[in-house]
């Protein structure tokens, strides 16, 4: 298991459920072993779309539809359920595990008026976000926060979490903030 891998997006196929008690996933159309996608143990779960229900380091996998999570204590269950619901979206990333320990990048991302997020980026939209609000001095795992001061300006605030290459062959759903052209 490394501390983090180069591949932006892993997967996304299908939906999951969490077992919190168990921490095991139960994918519905989900290819967890399935050549090309291949979840590896260390890889990072994100768990919902948007404000998240937080994130899993991938214990193991046993099937295409089954795996097995580390650690419960950064996924936030429904405040009224204490559940996580069936049927939520995910993506799977190798961004570094330490991003999940960090108080700015937990979920749910969006406190107040702060958004934050870490984003695989790569040397192509390094260059393509260069005259952008979301410029970034060098790619690889960089951590995103973004908010509007009190006069309505949007600002930005990054940090480059690990330097290096990025694969984004399969990209994460960050083209808004670094398009890939």
């Amino acid at each position: 298991m490394s501390l983090w891998g180069n591949k932006d997006l892993v997967g996304n196929a299908g939906t999951i459920t969490i077992n919190l008690s168990a921490k095991t996933i139960t994918g519905t159309g989900t290819t967890f072993s399935t050549s090309g996608f291949e979840v590896s143990e260390g890889d990072v779960i994100v768990v919902g779309a948007g404000e998240t229900y937080g994130h899993a380091v991938i214990a193991s996998v046993s099937s295409n539809t089954a795996a097995s999570i580390a650690t419960t204590q950064y996924l936030i269950p429904h405040p009224t359920t204490g559940l996580i619901p069936a049927g939520t979206t995910y993506f799977i990333t190798q961004r570094p595990i330490s991003s999940l320990e960090d108080v700015n990048y937990q979920a749910p991302y969006a406190k107040s008026n702060r958004t934050s997020s870490v984003f695989g980026v790569d040397a192509v939209e390094v260059g393509v976000a260069a005259t952008t609000a979301y410029a970034v001095g060098h790619s690889g795992w960089v951590g995103v926060t973004t908010y509007t001061d009190m006069h309505g300006t949007l600002r930005v605030k990054h940090e480059v979490l690990v330097a290096g290459g990025i694969l984004t062959t399969t990209d994460a759903a960050d083209d808004a903030k670094y398009p890939d052209s």
